[in-house]
């Protein structure tokens, strides 16, 4: 069925009757030629469910003011009313209103997501099966039998490999901040806050010679993690512990971002004693990994989850709910928020639920979880997603082999029309409340940005760095130590995390570091939502300006021990998928 206006085709009617077709049947685009050759495109991408009209607006992207379609109206409210917001929990950013089993069909997994999806966590839950022998709920006698573990993945010639080897070199626990899975808590520190006092005599040794702290704070070169995030988080239980550490590192003369003093908490004092590199090796063994702990809750929660998963579905929630199907908007979002409300649906109830995996695996329950969301979001900026204005408020600039910096500006790019057509635009306004193109560029670059790059940048590194537990425990089972010299092995792997948490952390991080088998990696749009030819030029020129941010990543990794594939344009999911 036709609607039209003269002798252009404006919209298409389709209805699938059930006494025809029993099933559900997804429509991709319909293509129409009228009897003087002219053809009219219709993109669809939505599903037909029994008796119900889907009306099909004509390929050609159109804005509010230059449409007199009565349609679009109809269209949000329609919408409005499928997704509805709600709050999952006190303190988080609200999401649809809809548990798994219930949510729209043109949002769900398809069936290839969802098989892929399904076999990825039955795997790691058989692999789990397979380690229960005897001794399974004790601790680990010696650091090297979390090899055990590892055998029945495939890890040769991998990046873990390399940590493995070297988990508790200094160089290495320093790098993660740059390039790990949570590259963004670093920040350089030109003043020492008053609550960690360190002073020069403590780290003397750790500096270039003849240099004193005071010089190296002013000269640049002195950097800071504080997880003062974490301040005042409950712990699980009694046996599950957690603290709010703050870490001082140094880059030295070899260009490498060493840590020279840990504190474990965010009061200074003799129970909370500042540990040194200088200190015996089980101190400064501890320290570090108590920091590597801290930094896996805050990475999960609130860089990968809030940050990424939870935000990409407020955007599309937004999308859904203020776009018309032919806003340009919404055309160029469309690949980017593939399968993230599905994802997020069944993170609430497998992941982050009170019976999901992470509770069980971290130091963190339900009502710490909301504590840690609720402090992430008082300190949450629209900035800290625009990747040059981050790098710029941690004054990380020009730090050294910062790989993630590197390659991320390399991407932040995207372009829209013109100033008038933003202010005039009534649907971008109920979107964003943007009042000019170049804070329209800016919030789609932010949005396109999160839910691709910056997902694949702290979500694909998990089992690379997560893999070897010691590295980046998710609990710790004894409370942090007040006084140095008291630390041995024994109290060390008495505080890591026992056999089964090992083995459903091992199990979770590398199922969440799986790509689909076919992923639409970044410029990959099989579903055409553009039908004009320019937009679709666009789209070839884009590919290209990707490709070549691919070969030069490439040819720069030729040249690194430590390959940084994850902002790899050909390694970048379109969306928050997994």
């Amino acid at each position: 069925m036709f609607g039209s206006y003269g002798c252009d085709i404006v919209q298409v009617k389709l209805e699938k009757k059930k006494h025809l077709i029993n099933f559900p049947w997804f429509c991709k685009h319909i293509k129409v030629k009228t009897p003087s050759g002219e053809c009219f495109e219709f993109p669809c991408y939505c599903w037909l469910v029994d008796d119900k009209e889907v009306i099909i607006r004509e390929g050609t992207a159109r804005l509010p003011q230059d449409d007199t379609n009565k349609q679009r109206k109809n269209e949000l409210e329609s919408r409005q009313k499928i997704f509805r917001w709600k709050e999952w929990s006190p303190g988080f950013p609200e999401s649809i209103d809809a548990k798994m089993g219930e949510l729209p069909k043109d949002v769900q997994f398809d069936e290839e997501k969802d098989s892929d999806f399904k076999r990825n966590f039955l795997k790691a839950i058989e692999d789990l099966v397979i380690d229960k022998v005897d001794g399974f709920f004790e601790s680990w006698k010696d650091i090297a039998d979390f090899k055990e573990i590892l055998v029945h993945y495939n890890i040769k010639n991998t990046l873990l490999e390399n940590v493995m080897q070297d988990w508790n070199k200094d160089y290495m626990f320093g790098y993660q901040f740059l390039n790990g899975c949570n590259p963004v808590m670093i920040r350089k520190c030109m003043k020492l806050p008053d609550k960690f006092p360190v002073t020069h005599e403590m780290v003397k040794g750790c500096l270039k010679k003849g240099s004193t702290l005071q010089e190296e704070l002013q000269a640049g070169n002195i950097y800071i993690v504080d997880y003062e995030i974490l301040n005042g988080v409950p712990a699980a239980s009694s046996e599950r512990h957690l603290t709010a550490p703050i870490c001082l590192l140094y880059k030295n003369e070899l260009d490498q971002i060493v840590p020279i003093a840990i504190q474990l908490s965010q009061t200074p004092g003799e129970m909370s004693p500042i540990f040194l590199s200088s200190d015996n090796k089980y101190d400064w063994m501890l320290a570090k990994m108590w920091v590597r702990s801290s930094d896996f809750l805050v990475h999960q929660l609130v860089t990968h989850l809030l940050k990424t998963h939870l935000l990409s579905e407020v955007f599309e929630m937004a999308m859904y709910r203020q776009l018309s199907a032919v806003h340009p908007v919404y055309k160029l979002l469309m690949p980017h928020v593939r399968f993230t409300i599905a994802i997020n649906a069944e993170a609430r109830e497998k992941l982050i639920g009170e019976e999901g995996i992470f509770i069980k695996v971290s130091s963190i329950n339900g009502a710490g979880m909301g504590k840690l969301i609720q402090n992430a979001m008082k300190t949450l900026t629209y900035k800290s997603l625009c990747v040059p204005e981050d790098i710029k408020a941690r004054g990380m600039e020009d730090v050294p082999k910062y790989y993630y910096r590197d390659d991320g500006m390399m991407i932040w790019e995207i372009y829209y029309d013109s100033d008038e057509v933003v202010q005039k635009d009534v649907e971008i306004q109920e979107f964003n409340l943007s009042n000019s193109r170049e804070q329209l560029v800016e919030y789609l670059t932010a949005v396109i940005f999160t839910a691709s790059a910056q997902h694949a940048a702290v979500n694909f590194g998990q089992f690379d760095w997560y893999g070897w537990i010691p590295n980046s425990p998710s609990t710790m089972r004894k409370p942090p130590p007040q006084q140095k010299g008291q630390v041995d092995l024994k109290y060390i792997m008495e505080s890591l995390p026992d056999r089964e948490c090992s083995s459903s952390a091992l199990g979770t991080v590398w199922a969440l570091s799986q790509t689909q088998e076919n992923e639409l990696f970044l410029g990959m749009y099989p579903d055409m939502y553009f039908t004009e030819q320019p937009v679709k030029e666009a789209i070839k020129t884009f590919r290209h300006n990707l490709d070549e941010v691919t070969n030069i990543i490439k040819s720069r990794n030729e040249t690194l021990t430590l390959h940084y594939c994850y902002l790899s344009p050909d390694k970048i999911p379109n969306s928050v998928a997994i």
